[in-house]
């Protein structure tokens, strides 16, 4: 297992999820942590060009390992929108209040409420890139229920439990959540010496 990697991110709330999965096995470095400021832009139509964007514009630039995760909600009845728009859906990179309002508003009057969010992580390591991908299946409320969390959590309901990823507690989300799925892959890979 590496001592460092970058995780070509500073969204506190994806650190966190991934920190807590890694459990201290490995030094996670952050954008900030590096010294990189630049906006590094998601300009992929695929949550895999956006994740690869993101890692390869910090190898090339910086010359560290590291891996770059795009993610998003697909909504089976809005043809899998909001997609790789998750994030600005409703206009506004992050307004999670509006984006969750602009998808509620889309699914008036449809009984189809089935949903999935999609983790797609790129890594690269010593020059060469490796893509790990986890998902989970579930449906979309009507109306927002519990305050943890954030995206789209207080109304996506997994399969198999009767509350919402905003409901609970970050320990029982990181046990089967997209984001989740994907780094256990890519702890696996790390750990095998890769």
């Amino acid at each position: 297992m590496p001592a460092k990697l970058v995780f070509a991110t500073n969204n506190q709330h994806k650190l966190e999820e991934v920190a807590a999965k890694l459990n201290g096995r490995i030094e996670l470095l952050t954008l900030n942590d590096i010294g990189c400021h630049d906006d590094i832009e998601e300009t992929g139509t695929t949550f895999y060009e956006n994740a690869s964007i993101k890692s390869r514009f910090v190898y090339e630039t910086y010359g560290l390992n590291c891996f770059g995760d795009d993610s998003g909600l697909e909504v089976e009845a809005l043809g899998g929108d909001p997609g790789v728009y998750s994030a600005r859906y409703a206009g506004e990179h992050g307004n999670h209040s509006a984006n969750m309002d602009k998808v509620l508003k889309n699914l008036e009057g449809i009984d189809n409420r089935r949903a999935r969010f999609i983790s797609v992580i790129s890594l690269m390591w010593n020059g060469a890139e490796y893509f790990f991908e986890g998902t989970v299946e579930g449906t979309l409320r009507r109306e927002r229920t519990g305050s943890d969390g954030f995206g789209y959590d207080p109304i996506f309901q997994p399969d198999g439990f009767d509350i919402t990823f905003a409901e609970m507690t970050l320990e029982e989300k990181n046990k089967l959540s997209h984001r989740a799925r994907a780094v256990e892959k890519l702890v696996e890979f790390l750990e095998k010496g890769s």
